[in-house]
Parts: structure tokens; C-alpha cells; sequence
């Protein structure tokens, strides 16, 4: 197995097809095919399922390609060290994160990072649903409950405030009772999060306009007055136009968990990443 094919897989598993994957390269889509139907051959594994959609990795692909990306970096690392660039990462990162997370919480972060390593691209996903660490849908993910898979390295990163909004200047309903009041909350999936159900339990009498899994909509909805949110505080807090009600008690906090696979451990991309956003994020009692 040569450094030269392991590229080639490497560039088919990011771009998602033969042809994107050769003008990364450079070479023609005929003989990325055949590079990589001779590495199949001479590992005895297919590495990606082809489908019309373009190129998806089998378990055997994802299995390889951890290590794959392991021989990148110390290549890397070589050819930084003769050049005198032993500072500089490159490659790629796959982040997963819920949408007002990625958009509120990680943007700042990874622009400072785009900053300090021009040369790393990452790739941020933002969906209600998991992408798995263990299949390498994404290399580090952040969610709201604890990660179980034994294979994947986590932490409690953070708690976050939640509050519950209105626009400016409408009157707030009262605690216990709620009639009248419009809700606006968590799509039917999603109505049992700790929030959704905190709302219904302070306003029973309440009724439901609109339901959303996106934080970001409800807190425009809220803006535009259709009725009542509960947001995380980061997002409502920086919302013009609304403010925080006071309904006797605040609503839950939710911890936020970071993971990623034991097998990127020592990758210094994903190293340098999770250094920088545990030095921005992280609680005190979280640190170290």
C-alpha cells in the first residue's frame, strides 16, 4: 500500500465522487478509477459503495479511514518539518452540532480558528439528527446528552441557561395559569425535552401556534410576537426585541457534551481544535 494511493482514497472519501476527488488531485477521473479499484484489490476489501449519488464509504472504508488519516498527518508533519512549516496543520474536520449550537455557540470559535490554521478546513454540519462518530459521519460532534458508544472519548463541555421570551411591551402571562397565551415550542419529536415540557407545566392553560426543532425559528417567531419561547440564553439573550419573563423559576439548564473517535485522538488537527474550543466553552469545573 503506497502513500500515493492512500491519497487517492482520502480525496474520494471528502469529495464524494471520482471527479471532484481528481480535480483536488489533479489527475484524470479514468485513473483515479483505476488507482482505486487497484487498492481494492490490494487490500481485498470494497472501500466504498457506488451509488448515484456518488461514492459512500463501506465499514471497511470507514474502518480504513482513520488510519489513512493518521499516515496523512505524519506525511504532513514530514513535509512541514524539511519546509520549516512545522507549525502549520492542514486537512479536514467533519463537526456536527444541533443549528442555533453551530450558528451561536461554534461559529466565533471556528472563524478564530480558520485564523490560526488557514490550511484546515472544517466542515460543519448543523441537524437535529446524530451523525455517527463511530461510522465517521463526523469526527467530533457535540450533543446534549452523554455519549454511550465505548469507543468514543467525551466530555461534559458546558451548561447552558435556558429562559423563557417574549416580544418587548407584550404582557406576560402568569405563572400556573397561562390562558390566553400562545406557546411556541419543540416539534412533536422533540416534545418531551426537559424545556418543552417545563413550558407546558408553568402555562397549562396555554395554547400551542407553532412548533419548530429549530432554536432559530423560534426565537424570530418570538420576535415577530406570535407568543412564548424558551431559548437557550445565549440565543435569546442576543435577540432584539424580546425579553426574559419571570415565571417563578427559571427552566431547566441542559450540559452540552463534546466527543469524538478514540482513533483521532492523536490527530493534531482535531487535537487543536478541541484545545481552542475547550478554552472558550468550557466550564471552569471542566477544565484540565
Amino acid at each position: 500500500m503506497e502513500w500515493s494511493d492512500l491519497r487517492i482514497f482520502l480525496a474520494i472519501a471528502r469529495e464524494g465522487t471520482l471527479g471532484a476527488a481528481a480535480r483536488k488531485l489533479g489527475q484524470s477521473q479514468p485513473t483515479m478509477g483505476r488507482r482505486l479499484r487497484a487498492l481494492e484489490l490490494d487490500v481485498g476489501h470494497t472501500l466504498f459503495q457506488r451509488t448515484g449519488d456518488g461514492f459512500i464509504l463501506t465499514d471497511e472504508g470507514s474502518a480504513m479511514l482513520s488510519h489513512a488519516e493518521r499516515i496523512e498527518e505524519e506525511v504532513l508533519a514530514i513535509q512541514r518539518q524539511l519546509s520549516g512549516q512545522d507549525q502549520q496543520l492542514e486537512g479536514a474536520i467533519r463537526v456536527s452540532s444541533s443549528d442555533w449550537f453551530g450558528t451561536h455557540m461554534l461559529t466565533p470559535i471556528l472563524a478564530q480558528f480558520a485564523r490560526l490554521h488557514p490550511r484546515v478546513v472544517v466542515e460543519l454540519v448543523t441537524s437535529a439528527q446524530h451523525l455517527s462518530l463511530v461510522r465517521r459521519d463526523a469526527d467530533m460532534a457535540f450533543r446534549i446528552r452523554p455519549f454511550d458508544d465505548p469507543d468514543v472519548i467525551s466530555r461534559r463541555l458546558l451548561r447552558i441557561p435556558y429562559g423563557a421570551y417574549i416580544k418587548s411591551g407584550l404582557e406576560h402571562p402568569r405563572a400556573g395559569d397561562g390562558i390566553g397565551t400562545p406557546l411556541i415550542t419543540m416539534d412533536s419529536a422533540l416534545a418531551t425535552l426537559p424545556d418543552a415540557v417545563w413550558l407546558k407545566r408553568m402555562l397549562p392553560n396555554a395554547h400551542i401556534v407553532s412548533r419548530s426543532n429549530n432554536r432559530d425559528v423560534q426565537g424570530q417567531m418570538c420576535v415577530h410576537g406570535a407568543g412564548v419561547a424558551v431559548l437557550p440564553r445565549p440565543l435569546g439573550d442576543a435577540l432584539h426585541g424580546v425579553e426574559r419573563i419571570d415565571l417563578g423559576e427559571e427552566p431547566p439548564d441542559r450540559d452540552t457534551w463534546v466527543g469524538y473517535h478514540r482513533d483521532m485522538r492523536r490527530l493534531a488537527r482535531l487535537r487543536a481544535l478541541l484545545d481552542l474550543v475547550i478554552e472558550k466553552l468550557a466550564d471552569t469545573s471542566t477544565r484540565g
